[in-house]
């Protein structure tokens, strides 16, 4: 019974299906639960190191235009709580200092409940905050600024002005022992994913990489160098072989245009492939019967001169 068990299992038994269903539900919910942890990553780091900052300076500016609201008595005796000011009334705080009520009571508010602090500056600070730092208007100005300066950056760096200020402060991080390598491998990443200028493929091919036999799905970006051509004999192109399942990485290989098979596929379809590591295959490239047939029926056309058949198929009647 065990035995007998056990190769229900290993033949696709009540496991499979439900390994298959949360794999599923994975593929699902990680890419937008990715992005938002990224984007939630990008704010925290922007809130921590900027924002905070920021938000401090321009507390500790509209704080000094209040600094004269706090009065201070040089007296001997006690203070009385409450007392007016030119007409104006003031509460004391613990260390002794006297603040306007008004002041006093939103801090009281703004605090719900929680000890007004025993200094009159940090009541003062307390006060800028919560009336004129508010977070729903200091957060979507910050972004309209962020957004600003980045917009105003890129158009300095446009120029050759700002492109000649900017060369040479990376050649300066260059020189840096260890800061050089971490800023090299991040550019590398930010320009691959904010680059203006994108990859382009232009076809999608089989090769025989990494030897005889084997063969590799790649992406045409382009012709060849003319030294390697030279050396082949023949022109060569420049494909990119990509790695599973990240096809954002792999290797630029030169072949001769002989040695290049076209495949009858979109980029998509062809990304789907690799992504998924083989699984995803479309519809009309199933070995299937149908296909098959269709394939030895266009094989009858000769192919575009310089490309191949690829093997399996039989050959042309009319060619030679």
């Amino acid at each position: 019974m065990n035995a007998h068990k056990k190769q229900d299992d290993s033949n696709g038994g009540p496991a499979r299906p439900f390994r298959r269903a949360v794999l599923s539900g994975m593929a699902v919910v990680l890419p937008p639960l990715l992005t938002i942890v990224i984007f939630v990553w990008i704010w925290g780091t922007l809130d921590a190191y900027v924002l905070k900052y920021v938000e401090a300076g321009v507390r500790a500016i509209i704080v000094r235009q209040f600094e004269d609201e706090i009065r201070t008595f040089d007296i001997t005796g006690p203070l009385p709580d409450r007392t007016e000011i030119d007409g104006r009334p003031y509460r004391k705080v613990t260390d002794g200092d006297y603040v306007p009520a008004e002041m006093y009571l939103r801090v009281k508010d703004y605090l719900a409940g929680e000890e007004v602090p025993k200094s009159a500056q940090k009541v003062l600070e307390l006060y800028v905050q919560s009336r004129y730092l508010k977070p729903q208007v200091v957060i979507p100005i910050f972004v309209c600024v962020v957004i600003l300066l980045t917009y105003l950056l890129g158009k300095l760096m446009a120029a050759r002005i700002g492109g000649f200020v900017w060369g040479q402060f990376e050649s300066v991080v260059r020189r840096l022992p260890i800061v050089r390598n971490v800023y090299s491998s991040v550019k590398q990443v930010t320009d691959f994913m904010l680059s203006k200028s994108e990859l382009t493929f232009s076809r999608v091919v089989a090769v025989e990489y990494p030897r005889t036999g084997i063969w590799s799905i790649g992406f045409v970006t382009g012709e060849g160098m003319i030294d390697v051509a030279s050396a082949a004999s023949e022109p060569v192109m420049s494909v990119l072989l990509p790695t599973s399942p990240v096809p954002m990485t792999g290797y630029v290989v030169m072949f001769p245009k002989s040695e290049v098979f076209d495949l009858k596929l979109t980029i998509e379809e062809a990304l789907e492939y690799l992504v998924s590591c083989g699984v995803v295959v479309a519809e009309h490239q199933w070995q299937s019967p149908e296909n098959l047939a269709r394939l030895r029926g266009e094989a009858t056309i000769d192919p575009p001169a310089g490309t191949q058949t690829p093997p399996g198929i039989p050959p042309s009647p009319g060619g030679s």
